[in-house]
């Protein structure tokens, strides 16, 4: 179909058009040469004004005796530019590899299967950005089950437990009607776990080499060690043959030197974490061909997983090095959280993750990093992935770090990673010009998502059983499970947890809904209450400040030590009349309903927790949040919140 034709100024690599039918952005074109044949273009811009619609293209390329070559003459003006057909994409894109390539999907507007090239993603490394909530986890879930499925050993660290469901086929009716039109079925694949057991029943417990060199001891410390206990594990070390847990602790024992304290209470701790061990799981059940073994760190305190990245990174990374691993590709989840740019600090995991960066295309070992938070992610790393799939991106900053790791990327192709839809992604790097993907549908069912409770429910419907299971966010009392012994009332108030900071220290303050108090005794539910600065002048506030030095004292007493006389009487009756003075007969005292001294005084250190809990009453929120806000806001520096209940019990 005639689109139109060629006006203006040609060249080699970019040509202008009037349209003439409708189309649209990105669009391939193709245009007859009258020395090369047809040409495959692809359309960059198009702008309007009052009287025409022109489109700007960039010249793509023309296949010459099965190679892909550029014109070096440019067109004519007036040539005619027709719609491209799929024969000249597919044959210039070189999309259509099933024996060597993962099939992603369809090139979007159009009915083309897309199978990137798998050998090119693997020694080439990739990164997978997006914003939360784009379907990064999906894409790259559909690029995982495509390894599988040619046998590439695979390893993925996963901090939210998101690829566990691999190993359960597609259950979406609309899934498995579009799987169909690609010629494929829902499958389940081979998957084994490695975490908490405690956490995620069922998972092999991660068990690392409990063995180290003398830096790599060091390295792990929670914390930068003194030239005086360096000293000492130096000289600890010197009289061990391996250098494990166990034997290093007994040596530190035995040396004079004070400053083995901490140092034996370092190392225990990494001790106990148990992920260390002599017993460990051997590196080669963690790369099975046609296996995919997944690190699942779901509920793993963040400086626990920064350990186990870097130590099982590391150890790979030597062990494929001597040829001791198969080749294998290394997938990183969140990958801001362990190789952060280094504006952001560094992590224990950062130096092992830019070292694979780098080096490890030459030992077989494919790297892909995944993040919502583009520009949070090492450059240096980012930059060495050649291969990119982007979805959508909103954040000015994200979009930034995107531009700069990636060649070649026009500033119409920046502005439409804002506009993508969910499911579009823009993959660079693996052909000569960027691609629009529609990712195809997952063979196996998706956990990058809520979790539902009940299969094939609405979301509503989870919400609500959500709800009925009564799960909610508490903090109990110490004496909780003896109190329900003798049936005793649960009632929730309910509270806010907020955040404060002072003079850079920060603190907790539970602030109880019901009334507005500041609770300060959970067991016993006693609270003070929050004064109102919006009622009381300065005059006021220094008649307060004399009353907080003073246990008790008498008007006389208040003009004496202030100077003050004119309003006296009426400040202090006002004062009485709020409630932030008592007077018993002449003589005033400061209330003790109310909150006057330092704020970080009332601190807390309530654990809230996430629990199913019967009641037989829940407390209506009676005070404004924005007033309660609005009153901390004339003491301290709010940070943060977090809604929860107070659980009280009574007879």
């Amino acid at each position: 179909m005639a689109l139109g034709k060629i006006v203006g100024k040609t060249t080699t690599n970019e040509f202008e058009f009037v349209v003439e039918q409708e189309t649209k952005k990105f669009e391939y074109v193709e245009v007859n040469h009258k020395n090369y044949g047809r040409v495959l273009c692809q359309i960059d811009e198009i702008e309007r004004d009052e009287d025409n619609e022109i489109a700007h293209c960039i010249v793509l390329g023309y296949k010459d005796d099965e190679k892909v070559k550029t014109p070096r003459i440019p067109f004519e003006p007036g040539a005619e530019v027709s719609l491209a057909e799929d024969d000249l994409i597919k044959s210039i894109i070189k999309l259509d590899n099933p024996q060597s390539g993962a099939q992603m999907g369809k090139l979007d507007g159009k009915d083309i299967d897309v199978f990137l090239d798998l050998n090119k993603i693997l020694s080439m490394h990739m990164s997978v950005l997006a914003k939360s909530g784009s379907g990064k986890s999906y894409a790259v879930g559909v690029l995982i089950e495509e390894m599988i499925t040619r046998n590439i050993p695979l390893l993925v660290i996963d901090p939210h437990g998101e690829y566990s469901t691999l190993k359960f086929k597609n259950n979406s009716k609309d899934d498995i009607k579009k799987l169909k039109g690609f010629n494929l079925k829902p499958q389940a694949f081979n998957v084994q776990e490695f975490g908490d057991p405690n956490i995620v029943p069922g998972v092999r417990p991660i068990r690392l080499g409990g063995s180290a060199d003398k830096d790599e001891l060091i390295h792990l410390m929670p914390s930068k060690l003194t030239n005086a206990q360096l000293a000492v594990l130096f000289s600890s070390l010197k009289s061990i043959k391996t250098p494990d847990f166990g034997s290093l602790i007994g040596a530190l024992e035995a040396e004079e030197s004070n400053a083995k304290w901490v140092l034996i209470s370092m190392i225990e701790r990494l001790h106990n974490l148990e992920i260390f061990s002599e017993s460990n799981v051997s590196y080669n059940e963690f790369l099975k061909p046609g296996v995919c073994s997944i690190i699942n760190m779901k509920g793993v305190d963040p400086e626990v997983q920064e350990l186990i990245v870097y130590k099982l990174c590391k150890d790979l990374f030597e062990l494929r090095k001597k040829g001791k691993l198969p080749p294998f590709f290394l997938i990183i989840e969140e990958a801001h959280n362990y190789c952060p740019e280094r504006s952001f600090g560094e992590t224990k995991a950062s130096k092992i993750i830019r070292n694979i960066a780098s080096e490890g295309r030459k030992f077989g070992l494919g790297l892909c990093v995944i993040s919502q938070r583009p520009a949070r992610v090492d450059k240096s790393i980012l930059s060495q992935c050649s291969t990119q799939l982007v979805l959508k991106v909103t954040n000015p900053n994200d979009l930034k770090a995107i531009t700069a790791s990636i060649e070649g990327l026009t500033s119409s192709t920046e502005k439409e990673i804002q506009n993508l839809q969910i499911g579009t992604a823009l993959v660079t790097g693996l052909t000569e010009v960027p691609l629009f993907i529609n990712i195809r549908p997952r063979k196996s069912l998706h956990g990058g998502k809520a979790k539902a409770f009940i299969e094939d429910s609405t979301f509503v419907e989870k919400v609500d059983e959500f709800k009925e299971k009564k799960i909610l966010p508490i903090i109990k009392p110490a004496n909780f499970s003896k109190a329900l012994q003798g049936n005793m009332r649960t009632i929730l108030v309910p509270c806010y947890n907020f955040l404060c900071v002072d003079e850079g220290v920060e603190f907790n303050l539970l602030i109880e809904m019901a009334n507005g108090g500041i609770v300060f005794d959970k067991e016993n539910f006693k609270t003070k209450l929050l004064p109102d600065m919006k009622l009381i002048d300065q005059k006021k506030i220094n008649i307060l400040r004399y009353a907080f030095k003073k246990n008790k004292f008498k008007e006389a007493d208040l003009i004496s030590a202030l100077g003050l006389n004119l309003g006296i009487n009426e400040d202090l009756a006002y004062l009485a009349k709020i409630g932030y003075l008592n007077k018993v007969g002449d003589v005033y005292s400061l209330s003790d309903k109310y909150v006057f001294s330092k704020l970080s005084n009332q601190k807390n250190s309530f654990i809230i927790e996430s629990e199913e809990i019967g009641y037989d009453e829940k407390l209506p929120t009676k005070v404004n949040l924005d007033d309660i806000i609005e009153r901390l806001k004339a003491f301290t520096t709010i940070k943060d919140r977090t809604e929860c209940y107070l659980v009280t019990l009574e007879d």
